[in-house]
């Protein structure tokens, strides 16, 4: 089986923010670390190259596939700030009306700016996405 590409690192994460050239971009990542760390008690680390992760859990798929896993994620990219968030939480739907500019995919959601969004309805979903997280993978 292959080796998982996106494993946890012992790289710093204030560097690698301080390494982001947009000052809005790098401003909003030290928010979004005082956030997700608020939302999940753990500390930010650096899952492969350019993600930052709070807290892990251990999935296995039906397929066999296993790994781990950051409980929040998120990274700093050239064109948005990529937001990683379980893709099946509830009342998702409902919370991104309310969440503000943003562009999403199955399992990311894409922000510019913290600016562009509500930070209430963001904890919230933060919020949901761990219980779907931990009702999914209840050993963790």
């Amino acid at each position: 089986m292959a080796k998982n590409k996106t494993t946890e690192t012992q790289s710093s994460v204030t560097e690698f923010i301080n390494a982001v050239e947009n000052e809005t971009k790098r401003n909003d990542s030290f928010e979004l670390v005082k956030i997700m760390q608020e939302a999940t008690g753990s500390e930010p680390k650096i899952w492969g190259a350019n993600i930052i992760g709070f807290g892990s859990y251990h999935y296995t798929y039906d397929s066999g596939h296993e790994g781990d896993a950051p409980l929040l994620a998120f990274s700093p990219r050239k064109d948005a700030i990529s937001l990683y968030l379980n893709s099946t939480f509830e009342n998702k739907e409902e919370l991104l009306l309310k969440f503000g500019k943003h562009k999403a995919g199955k399992g990311c959601i894409y922000i510019k700016k913290l600016a562009d969004i509500d930070l209430e309805t963001f904890k919230k979903m933060l919020s949901e996405s761990i219980k779907e997280i931990k009702k999914l993978y209840p050993t963790n």
